[in-house]
Parts: structure tokens; C-alpha cells; sequence
């Protein structure tokens, strides 16, 4: 799979003597792009040998993992089912975006109270949706396990050698762990986390043993899925100059990040860095709704 590199030229980049290339694994697949494919990869191959044909995920309202799994259910034959965080959403799901397309995708949902929803790895809990659904492949919130861990490893080719430092959103540590095992002695993998605190160290080094990286906590704009009128400006000018649309729960904090780290030059002259875009442009739709009840401008969709 051939995934481009695409070079950001711009002024700021120009005046640091930095470089800067975006790989587009968010042109892998419309809807299963950047890291949820590469997630899925390896874990569907797992769930065909051992004779599965229904996936059951865990995910919420705007999830880019609900929508994937639904997607890659359709396509490759699985059934789907999806627990959703909410039980709120019962009645209203069909007026979410990333809901709607799971549904059109075939999954099935259920609604829980956040309260149960918090169990989802309690085996009591499993036992339950086992009961009611039949036997089914888990794959847990986010996608990210041993196997989702393989897949994020084939992100980098020997191609991208030739870079210094490795950037990457991160939500649950698996494309960042994957990229940790996979990076060259020489090059520095940087985690941007898109949640608060730095408790995602900790699930990173579960999952891998690598020791030249990095996590950065000060780009998560308040937190899991929260965004400001300054980071649409930035996401909106950034797809104006450079023609590449950017998620705002994930690539769009990070490559913020990575301009701010820039203009502090934390980087040095000479500098070559590859950023990874892990896709989730599905979720833009839905989060211009939250933004349009909050009066704050909405997302460029081109």
C-alpha cells in the first residue's frame, strides 16, 4: 500500500529551517481510513480464523471506530453491533451523523447508561451481551489491542527512514505504540494526546517496550472531543493552504501542536518531520453540530 507523503511548505516552516510531511493514511479508504483500518486489519483476519461472523465494539456518539467497524462489517460480510455510550441516544440516534451512517452500514445498537457502559471489560457484563446476542468477536473502544498494535506497525515503510521525528495524535496508545516499535534507532516518535492528563503514558507502555518517545499534554483543547473557536480558525486555514482537511478530536490538535512547537523552536534547524493524519474526517459533520448549539464558527467541509 503506497500511502503519500505530503509536503507542507509554508512560511513558518520555511523561517526554522524545519521540514514537514504529512502522511495521508486518510486516504487509505472513504470511511475506514488512517489508523481505524490499520486497527482492524490483523483483528478481522483473527476473527475469520476463528469462524466469527459478528463484530461487537464499544464507542460513543461521534465515535470514528463505531463508523469504521460498521463499514468494514458491511464490506467484508461480519454483522456489527455497536454499545454506545449514552442511553440518552435512544430516541435521538438517527439525528447523529456517525450513528446514522453505522446504522445505514448494518450495526445494530444498544444504549447503555455511562454508569454500565464504565464495565464494558467486566466479564459479568460480556456474559450478558454474549447471552443476548450470540457468540461475537469484542473489539474494545478505540480498536486498540495486540493485534490493532501490529497493524499501526506497517504505518512506516523503509521510505520514511529518512525522517527525525514521528508525530501522531493519540487517543488510546495503539497507533503510537505501533509507531514506537516500528521507528528507525534514530528517529524520536512524539505522542500528541487528545486527552487530559498524562495517564496515556502509562497505557502506551503496556503496550510496547520502546524507549525514544514522547507524549505531549498541551494541545487536548480541554479535553476528549473539546475544541475552541481557535482551533477552527486554525483547522479551516490550515485545509485553506495546504488543501489537507484535518479531524478537530485528533490530527487537527496535533499538527496545532506541532505549529506551536515550531514557532518555540523546540524542533532544531535541520529538523525532518513526518506526521501521521489518522483519518476521522467523518467526524467533522457531527462535531459542527455541537459547535452550531454553541455559536462558535463551524468547520470548513469543502
Amino acid at each position: 500500500m503506497n500511502i503519500p507523503n505530503q509536503h507542507v511548505d509554508l512560511p513558518l516552516f520555511q523561517s526554522r529551517g524545519v521540514t514537514l510531511h504529512i502522511k495521508r493514511e486518510d486516504t487509505i479508504h472513504p470511511l475506514i481510513s488512517g489508523n481505524k483500518y490499520r486497527k482492524l486489519k490483523y483483528n478481522l483476519e483473527e476473527a475469520e480464523k476463528k469462524g466469527y461472523d459478528t463484530l461487537l465494539t464499544f464507542g460513543g456518539a461521534f465515535s470514528n471506530h463505531i463508523a469504521a467497524v460498521a463499514c468494514v462489517g458491511k464490506e467484508e460480510g461480519f454483522k456489527t453491533i455497536g454499545i454506545i455510550r449514552g442511553e440518552e441516544l435512544t430516541d435521538t440516534w438517527n439525528h447523529n451523523p456517525t450513528l446514522s451512517l453505522a446504522h445505514d452500514n448494518g450495526m445494530r445498537f444498544q444504549f447503555v447508561p455511562r454508569s454500565q457502559y464504565r464495565q464494558k471489560k467486566e466479564p459479568h457484563f460480556l456474559q450478558e451481551l454474549n447471552e443476548r446476542y450470540g457468540d461475537f468477536y469484542v473489539l474494545p473502544e478505540g480498536g486498540t489491542n495486540a493485534l490493532a498494535v501490529k497493524g499501526c506497525e506497517e504505518i512506516l515503510t523503509e521510505a520514511d527512514a529518512l525522517f527525525d521525528v514521528i508525530c501522531c495524535s493519540v487517543g488510546t496508545g495503539g497507533t503510537l505504540a505501533g509507531l514506537i516499535n516500528s521507528a528507525k534507532p534514530h528517529q524520536q516518535v512524539l505522542g500528541f494526546s487528545a486527552l487530559k492528563g498524562d495517564f496515556l503514558k502509562l497505557e502506551v507502555q503496556k503496550l510496547t517496550q520502546g524507549s525514544s518517545w514522547e507524549l505531549i499534554t498541551d494541545y487536548h483543547f480541554g479535553g476528549y472531543a473539546k475544541i475552541t473557536a481557535e482551533l477552527v480558525h486554525f483547522i479551516n486555514n490550515f485545509r485553506k493552504n495546504t488543501g489537507i482537511p484535518l479531524d478537530p478530536i485528533y490530527t487537527g490538535k496535533m499538527l496545532f501542536g506541532i505549529f506551536e512547537l515550531v514557532k518555540q523552536d523546540f524542533f532544531p534547524k535541520g529538523t525532518q518531520i513526518l506526521a501521521i493524519h489518522t483519518g476521522g474526517l467523518q467526524g467533522i459533520q457531527g462535531m459542527n453540530l455541537v459547535l452550531k448549539k454553541k455559536n462558535v464558527p463551524l468547520l470548513d467541509i469543502g
